[in-house]
């Protein structure tokens, strides 16, 4: 495992965003594992998260500037968060997020940060993807903006799991929407880096066990 994915999953781990138990995802299936972005805490957290994104951003698109566009509640932060690593790299990028409610005072709207333009595209940056609910839904909300290429998203964990066929739900939002869908680590980096301790060896069982029934096939 390269060195980077391992530093991911201990950091992700010690944050206390990477859990093991019994969990239900947005999907509504039951899975024994949780990866909730809502846990890191502190600015030390956030900033390191951060510099995860930049540097799969920087490794998959380039130099290349696009806008940040982080789904609330947790893309926010992740959204803000990225976009300081990656100016800190020399990559200065616009960012914006969305109101669950729209405001109908002030300056109103849904959206907040910076506005889309015509012709800009637009990278949707996501805490993980399990049945592609979540994108989706971001796809729909979207949508108004005339002109603005959603050209790729980023999530900390490719979950492996098939979404609506048996293709990954990752392919299939790929294959979908037109856009590639990127992750940091995927779960079986997270099987693999478990298995390097016996004490995990119940866990490991799990997921696997889980993997069997609800992985990609495809």
């Amino acid at each position: 495992m390269e060195s980077y994915k391992r530093e991911f999953i201990q950091f992700l781990e010690s944050a206390g965003v990477l859990k093991f138990g019994d969990f239900t995802a947005k999907s509504g299936r039951k899975i024994p594992y949780f990866i909730n972005a809502g846990d890191i805490k502190t600015g030390e957290q956030i900033a390191k998260l951060g510099e995860f994104y930049a540097k799969s951003y920087l490794e998959k698109v380039g130099n290349k500037r696009t806008v940040l566009y982080g789904p609330a509640y947790k893309g926010i932060s992740i959204a803000v968060s990225s976009a300081v690593a990656l100016a800190k790299n020399g990559l200065d990028v616009p960012f914006f997020f969305n109101r669950k409610e729209v405001k109908d005072h002030g300056e109103g709207g849904m959206f907040v940060g910076y506005k889309p333009k015509a012709g800009e595209e637009v990278v949707i940056v996501e805490d993980v993807i399990t049945a592609g609910t979540a994108i989706r839904e971001s796809m729909e909300i979207l949508s108004p903006l005339e002109g603005v290429k959603i050209s790729a998203v980023f999530v900390m964990v490719d979950r492996k799991e098939k979404g609506k066929t048996e293709k990954s739900a990752m392919q299939e939002l790929s294959d979908e929407y037109g856009f590639p869908v990127y992750s940091v680590v995927d779960v079986y980096d997270i099987i693999e880096y478990l298995e390097e301790d016996p004490a995990n060896q119940e866990n490991v069982t799990r997921i696997k066990n889980y993997l069997a029934i609800n992985g990609a096939k495809i």
